[in-house]
């Protein structure tokens, strides 16, 4: 299941998982909503390897503020707590499991 994250859980969430990919997203953009069955799947291949967590721009402008997102989807890597990558819109399911795997391995 797809972690949501916001002000309340999500530095606890980056530091205490090895790796953590955040999704910067919003309910009315339409490359989000396409992004989404992507990360359900990655969600479901990296249990108990990596987080898979989204963060509603709209709920949470404190956070996207601080990571500086200014176009949607944004996806963020963490490693141990330190931004480790990050990417924007719709990539490929192989692109993404990469990166993770990537950074599991690194």
């Amino acid at each position: 299941m797809i972690q949501q994250l916001d002000k309340s859980n999500f530095q606890e969430t980056i530091n205490s998982n090895e790796v953590v990919l955040v999704d910067f997203y919003a309910d009315w953009c339409g490359p989000c909503n396409a992004l989404h069955p992507t990360l359900e799947v990655l969600d479901k291949e990296f249990e108990g390897k990596a987080v898979i967590s989204k963060i509603n721009v709209d709920k949470n402008p404190e956070l996207s503020s601080i990571f500086q997102v200014r176009s949607i989807p944004a996806l963020f890597y963490f490693k141990k707590g330190k931004i480790a990558g990050k990417q924007n819109g719709v990539l490929p399911k192989e692109v993404l499991s990469q990166n993770l795997n990537n950074l599991l391995t690194t």
